[in-house]
């Protein structure tokens, strides 16, 4: 399994980035994948998630509505496209999967909102840094 994060960089309040995970080694649309970030001191925060056909989708409360998770089954990448930044973004951001992922979407629905940082993710991205500065 191996996942490759990129997009990441430094932008100003407002602007916009997309964030890419390419995923290799595994069958990536038997796969639900998510974002996470994690600021030094802080907590681990899941800002994303999307099933295996990307039919179930979630976001933390406070990206709602200015962050975009999509996936291309065919180029095995997951995008985090996120607009209207604000300097709280500034995190290193981490896309991971587990094999429990698609069973937690369907026990748990919408519940699955509140997990996400928390859950033990066996596979992990290496991380891009987003920094949100004037």
């Amino acid at each position: 399994f191996q996942l490759q994060a990129s997009g990441g960089g430094l932008v100003q309040p407002g602007g916009s980035l997309r964030l890419s995970c390419a995923a290799s080694g595994f069958r990536f649309d038997n796969y639900a994948i998510a974002w996470l970030r994690q600021v030094p001191g802080k907590e681990r925060e899941g800002v994303s998630m999307i099933s295996k056909s990307g039919g179930s989708i979630f976001y933390l409360d406070s990206v709602k509505g200015r962050f975009t998770i999509s996936r291309d089954n065919a180029k095995n990448t997951v995008y985090l496209q996120m607009n209207s930044l604000k300097s709280e973004d500034t995190a290193v951001y981490y896309c991971a999967t587990d094999r429990t992922l698609e069973g937690i979407i369907r026990e748990f629905g919408l519940r699955t909102v509140g997990m996400m940082g928390q859950l033990d993710y066996d596979y992990w991205g290496q991380g891009t840094l987003v920094t949100v500065s004037s």
